[in-house]
């Protein structure tokens, strides 16, 4: 075996710890290949070049998984790769004014047990406790918990 091909398996070695670390959550096939092409990589060094080249490639390849671990977890090296927008989206707030226990209206989609209604003109998203409610059906806003609208059919 040459040791260029050496060097490539030691390589490839680091590339499958680091994406065992950053990527691949516990302990799986590609961090246990990883550190099994790297051991053999050296091991193999020693059996086709002979203790000293074998120490030179062992102390190399601690040194380069050392360094290459310590750039790879410092805080700022992944930063040009994340994501950094904020999420400008928000939770339906219910406008107390707008909607009350006891007002009426249409049902827009079937609630089954959750759909859309519309109240004085303005839709929202409303829940029974548990019942279907078909399209187009007369609603009462029974009550409001947590920005949650329960309906019940108009009587």
């Amino acid at each position: 075996m040459s040791l260029t091909l050496i060097i490539i398996l030691i390589v490839a070695g680091l590339l499958f710890l680091l994406l065992e670390i950053l990527v691949i959550p516990g302990t799986t096939v590609v961090g246990i290949a990883g550190l099994g092409l790297i051991v053999f990589s050296v091991w193999e060094t020693y059996h086709v070049f002979g203790n000293p080249t074998g120490h030179l490639m062992l102390a190399g390849t601690v040194v380069l998984t050392i360094l290459v671990l310590a750039l790879a977890l410092k805080s700022n090296t992944w930063n040009r790769l994340m994501l950094k927008t904020n999420i400008s989206g928000k939770v339906n707030e219910i406008d107390v004014e707008k909607i009350q226990a006891g007002n009426t209206g249409k049902t827009v989609s079937r609630i089954a047990p959750s759909g859309k209604a519309v109240f004085n003109n303005e839709f929202f998203e409303v829940h029974t406790n548990g019942d279907f409610i078909d399209q187009e059906t007369e609603v009462v806003v029974s009550h409001l918990i947590d920005n949650k609208i329960f309906v019940k059919r108009k009587s």
